[in-house]
């Protein structure tokens, strides 16, 4: 006999984020098995190595500050602004860094099928961990009581 199947549910959210004075910080704001829904802070920096995701469609808006987009090599870049966003299908190599004074926020989604535990690559296919010191972390150090907000 089949288990019967739970209903997902809806889930509300506050796109609301602490601000940082250093490092970047994800916060979830909602998932289901296809979907991610995150707000990612960065002080400065960004994602600064040239990766991939193997399996997941994802995009960012620009919700706070500005982002400069590399995509496929050094080369190619856009800056991404306030209200503007950038579609990344599945395989598409990218590294983006924050190119504005105050913290960048965006919004980013994915979707993907599966979420296997090794979902970021590097270019050449071998895993690779964004909280990594190749990928430029650094310790996190939130500006007290100073949060993003859309209000």
């Amino acid at each position: 006999m089949n288990a019967p199947q739970v209903k997902p549910q809806a889930q509300f959210f506050s796109l609301t984020s602490p601000l940082l004075k250093q490092g970047r910080q994800d916060n979830p704001m909602a998932e289901t098995d296809l979907m991610k829904v995150v707000v990612k802070v960065y002080a400065a920096g960004g994602e600064n190595a040239m990766h991939m995701h193997p399996h997941e469609d994802h995009t960012f808006v620009v919700m706070q500050g500005e982002a400069t987009f590399r995509l496929e090599t050094d080369d190619n870049l856009r800056v991404v602004k306030k209200n503007e966003g950038i579609m990344l299908p599945r395989g598409v190599c990218y590294w983006f860094q924050s190119s504005a004074p105050e913290n960048l926020v965006m919004l980013r989604v994915g979707a993907a099928t599966q979420w296997p535990a090794d979902s970021r690559a590097f270019p050449d296919g071998r895993p690779f961990d964004g909280m990594s010191v190749e990928n430029k972390e650094v310790e996190r150090i939130p500006l007290q009581g100073q949060f993003f907000s859309l209000k």
